[in-house]
């Protein structure tokens, strides 16, 4: 999902650069990288270091068995998605010995989550799975050219989720208006990952205003959806576009939160989830987490409304980070 993102002034800073940026390709630089962290300025370090392109280290890690895209190993370095399932953990583990780095000095810079053999899909939805999503999620994107930002800003976004009699996400509906921050913009890519049980086979992403569906993707294993809207126009930096979309969906076990993840600040993000009349949660509450490890702050209960029961959350200005509202049935 495109989010929006903000650059700084341009130019460039005079001065010397600090041990271990962005830029520093020194012994130096790179020991403070592998030492502060975090992953991706790391990774980006000594692959400078030792000066190797993508291309030769997917070479490499291909001839030890190790199948990832360059589209992955650039995403790793420039932070825009991180290496999670058990095959992307073997390939950084074998990119420590390719870039002669010390034993787990890449490894245990993704923290916690990232546990050699961890395959399995969480008990409700999460952030890790929703937008760092794994290598499916990776892969799916690659497959689909999407490049890292895809070159709009979100200027306003409002879902309205449906959970259904057996406690089910049912489906969604999405109203998006965006802005284009580079010529030629033509599409957007919608990603839907299902609760536990999710058949992404059966899963039905519908165009609606001002787009039409193209190509699909989908990944068993891991539940995940990406399905490219085509829009009616192509637009020019600057322009804004109005689209909306549903996806339907109903194949997963009960649900019991929906977040979404926004990995730049933007525009309004509206949040509406409606419960069939026949299955209403006990408690509902909104949250904000400003990183997957991070703990759930801004808690505030929602009171639900109207016959089937709905509540809400508005956000004006959306921060880098996690936005959700989460329920208990019993």
């Amino acid at each position: 999902m495109p989010q929006t993102t903000e650059k700084g002034a341009g130019g460039r800073a005079a001065g010397r650069r600090a041990p271990g940026g962005p830029g520093d390709t020194s012994a130096a630089g790179l020991e403070q990288a592998l030492h502060t962290g975090p992953f991706h300025l790391a990774l980006r370090a000594a692959l400078a270091a030792r000066g190797l392109p993508l291309q030769r280290v997917q070479h490499h890690l291909a001839g030890r068995g190790i199948k990832v895209g360059v589209t992955s190993l650039s995403y790793w370095q420039q932070g825009a998605r991180r290496p999670q399932r058990a095959e992307s953990l073997r390939a950084v583990r074998a990119l420590e010995e390719l870039l002669r780095l010390p034993g787990d000095s890449l490894i245990r810079l993704l923290g916690p989550v990232a546990v050699p053999g961890d395959v399995e899909r969480p008990a409700t939805r999460s952030y890790r799975a929703l937008v760092e999503a794994s290598d499916a999620l990776e892969g799916l994107l690659a497959e689909l050219e999407f490049p890292a930002d895809g070159g709009l800003h979100t200027v306003g976004h409002h879902e309205r989720v449906r959970i259904g009699a057996g406690r089910e996400l049912v489906g969604r509906d999405s109203q998006h208006v965006v802005r284009a921050h580079r010529d030629g913009i033509d599409r957007y890519l919608a990603i839907h990952h299902g609760d536990p049980g999710c058949d992404p086979a059966r899963v039905v992403v519908r165009a609606r205003e001002n787009c039409r569906t193209g190509r699909v993707r989908w990944d068993a294993d891991s539940g995940v959806v990406v399905a490219e809207l085509l829009f009616d126009t192509r637009l020019r930096a600057g322009e804004t576009y109005l689209f909306g979309y549903a996806v339907d969906d109903g194949t997963g076990g009960p649900s019991s939160e929906y977040v979404r993840g926004f990995s730049f600040t933007g525009g309004q993000y509206v949040l509406q989830v409606r419960f069939d009349e026949q299955a209403l949660p006990v408690r509902c509450r909104r949250f904000a987490q400003t990183s997957a490890g991070a703990a759930r702050g801004a808690r505030k209960d929602l009171t639900l409304s109207g016959r089937h029961g709905t509540v809400h959350l508005v956000e004006q200005g959306v921060r880098a980070g996690i936005l959700g509202i989460d329920w208990d049935w019993e």
